[in-house]
């Protein structure tokens, strides 16, 4: 387990999306179910379908109806984008359970998987970075504009796959212990959402 096979599955999930590239298009496991290959895989293609749909509910010209419809895609996916997060880091902590912390082990302010999950999106924007680097209908000082930007975000990218490696070792060494923690989000819950449960009760 390493920063290097979470960016190479990322990778492969985006390209294998833009064979497609249509939010609604079937997704396909190509790996062993349960396995963490399986859960980064899934974890990246929720990362890529949303990703589009941000885009489409920014068209000016949208309709309100499916601008909502849109929105409430959205919230689904970034319900699911959590709970696989939750997924990935009760599976590392699996992996870890025989690792006995040191009497001085510190806790880490964002878990692995969390660092994980922004590596998909780092992916995400250097794949469509690169696509506006080389769009040809585009003026040249834009494609410039995008190449340096790229530049920035693979230099962010190996800074954070790093500190991601860094965290693993650490994990394993006992030098610091993680938890998994939820994040309860409340709009999607009828019982907090206070719009949801007072329609309930009227």
């Amino acid at each position: 387990m390493n920063a290097s096979l979470c960016h190479t599955i990322f990778d492969r999930c985006i390209s294998d999306y833009h064979l497609f590239d249509k939010v609604d298009a079937s997704f396909v496991q190509p790996f062993e179910a349960g396995s963490l290959e399986a859960l980064l895989y899934h974890k990246c293609w929720i990362d890529t379908v949303q990703w589009h749909l941000e885009d489409l509910v920014r068209d000016p010209q949208i309709e309100a109806g499916a601008g909502l419809t849109l929105k409430r895609k959205i919230d689904a996916s970034n319900q699911h984008r959590t709970d696989m997060v939750e997924f990935i880091d009760s599976w590392l902590l699996n992996f870890f359970k025989e690792v006995q912390p040191l009497s001085n082990a510190t806790f880490n302010t964002e878990s692995p998987a969390w660092a994980i999950d922004r590596l998909s999106i780092s992916a995400l924007k250097v794949y469509h970075m690169r696509v506006e680097a080389a769009r040809k209908e585009a003026s040249a000082q834009h494609r410039e504009a995008c190449l340096e930007k790229c530049r920035i975000l693979l230099a962010q990218q190996q800074d954070l796959m790093q500190a991601i490696d860094e965290l693993l070792s650490d994990i394993a060494a006992g030098k610091k212990y993680m938890r998994v923690y939820k994040q309860m989000k409340m709009y999607n819950d009828a019982s907090l959402n206070p719009v949801l449960y007072q329609q309930k009760s009227n």
